[in-house]
């Protein structure tokens, strides 16, 4: 799956909880969605999560 399909079916997840569940169903879906992102790139190696790190010690 290409990155506009992926786009294209969770516009399409957050349109139908945001029709049929209201406000606080387009946050969960939008939330866990995210989750579920950032467990995916970390899955496939893509998520680099020492930068992160290393910024935030960075900064004192």
């Amino acid at each position: 799956m290409n990155g506009t399909l992926i786009g294209l079916l969770f516009g399409l997840a957050l349109g139908f909880a945001a029709a049929f569940g209201g406000f606080g169903a387009f946050v969960a879906v939008l939330v866990l969605g995210g989750l579920g992102l950032l467990a995916g790139r970390w899955a496939d190696g893509e998520l680099d999560l020492s930068a992160l790190v290393g910024a935030a010690r960075d900064r004192r």
